[in-house]
């Protein structure tokens, strides 16, 4: 007898199907969920350079370049114009204050001293003139007065006798009015004289001293015309050496052009251009170590130029001491200026990475030897070290060398 088959539902029949497929949604969904799908690189580690993240203190410091230059420099400029007749000094010589250097000439400049010795020596003469003829119409005034006291002398007699014999009856009216009237009008006459003596002995004070005063005036300015001519020989202003002198024999030069310059060399300073980055903590009184091949030298900064010229500005700094130490101008040293105190910190090695990141982020390796992309913050910096502000550890490596061959990959896997 025949057994009737039971179909099966349509589910079943395909029940290994779904099972394999919906496995693999699974793992598709497992996969887009939780599976790392940041970009990866594989380098060989020879390729790069790693630094340790290390706590010590931070040596707040940055190293520029400085040159050797004289303590001071004094420019010679030319004091009167001429024709260069003779250089006596070749640059590079050791001079003394008042050694000429050079001789010029200036024939218009002495035709101009020449007429103005004679004007001011005919205005001097002019004026000793005036003087005595002052001095003779005092003397003249006082023999006025004296004669015309002697004269008010005789007629105070005769009018005292004019009053007695008047008052006897032994004059008339007449002849004692006359007497009267002469010696009162001789007697205002003597104190009208007096007056004006006086107001003119003032007048001629003030005279003769506005005259000596002009005089003494042009002697004065005699002295620096004829100074003028000791001008066309160009002297050294200062002990030390000729470093420049930018003339020719026969050249023209006018007044106040500048024809060289003397190095005083005492002693020593030094110049150094530094980042406009800095500009802000650089202050007068910093120091910093000079690192010269024969011996470290401390030195401190004496001036601040405020100008910024592509991107720097330039600062002086004076030796403390200069003990058997020979320096020659223009010799560079490197400098290790400090801009603060040292200060325990967070320090990682200095590297290329910076410019790709700005320090904003950096490779770290991990225990696995792989090396993730991770978000920092750095602070001050010196010439060895960044200061870390958050996303370091001690003891965590960096990859410090450039990222450039890391494209945008996030994690980087470090072959041996």
């Amino acid at each position: 007898m025949d057994k009737q088959i039971e179909k099966k539902p349509w589910w079943k029949r395909k029940i290994g199907w779904m099972i394999g497929i919906t496995l693999f949604l699974s793992c598709c969904i497992y996969f887009i969920a939780f599976a790392d799908h940041r970009k990866q690189i594989n380098i060989d580690q020879q390729k790069i350079t790693t630094g340790e993240v290390i706590e010590a203190n931070f040596q707040d410091y940055i190293s520029v370049t400085g040159t050797v230059e004289p303590i001071k420099t004094i420019y010679l400029d030319a004091i009167e114009g001429g024709r260069v007749e003779k250089i006596l000094l070749e640059e590079g010589t050791m001079v003394h204050r008042g050694d000429p250097i050079a001789e010029l000439s200036n024939t218009n400049l002495i035709l101009e001293i020449s007429n103005y010795e004679a004007n001011a020596a005919r205005a001097i003469n002019e004026l000793r003139t005036a003087r005595l003829q002052m001095e003779i119409n005092a003397m003249n005034m006082q023999n006025q007065i004296v004669q015309l006291e002697g004269d008010l002398m005789i007629q105070k007699r005769d009018y005292d006798n004019a009053i007695t014999f008047y008052k006897d009856g032994m004059v008339s009216m007449d002849e004692y009015l006359k007497t009267k009237i002469t010696y009162e009008s001789s007697f205002r006459k003597m104190k009208l004289l007096k007056e004006n003596n006086s107001r003119d002995s003032i007048y001629r004070g003030i005279q003769i001293e506005t005259l000596e005063n002009s005089a003494a005036r042009m002697y004065k300015n005699q002295n620096i015309i004829r100074q003028r001519l000791d001008n066309l020989t160009i002297k050294a202003p200062v002990t030390g050496q000729l470093a420049a002198l930018n003339l020719e024999e026969g050249e023209v030069i006018t007044y106040g052009k500048r024809i060289g310059k003397m190095n005083i060399l005492d002693d020593f300073k030094l110049k150094a251009d530094i980042d406009e980055h800095y500009i802000s903590r650089i202050k007068k009184g910093l120091t910093a170590n000079c690192l010269f091949p024969s011996k470290k030298i401390p030195a401190e900064v004496t001036k601040i130029y405020a100008e910024v010229i592509d991107g720097q500005f330039k600062v002086d700094l004076e030796f403390d001491s200069l003990n058997d130490v020979n320096l020659r101008i223009g010799q560079t040293c490197r400098l290790e200026l400090e801009l603060g105190n040292p200060n325990p910190a967070l320090l990682i090695p200095r590297g290329s990475f910076f410019q790709s990141t700005g320090g904003q982020w950096a490779f770290v390796i991990t225990q696995t030897g792989t090396a993730e992309k991770r978000a920092i913050k750095l602070g001050r910096q010196n010439p060895k070290y960044f200061e870390v502000l958050e996303g370091l550890n001690a003891g965590e490596r960096v990859i410090t060398s450039g990222y450039e061959i890391f494209g945008d990959a996030e994690i980087v896997s470090l072959n041996n």
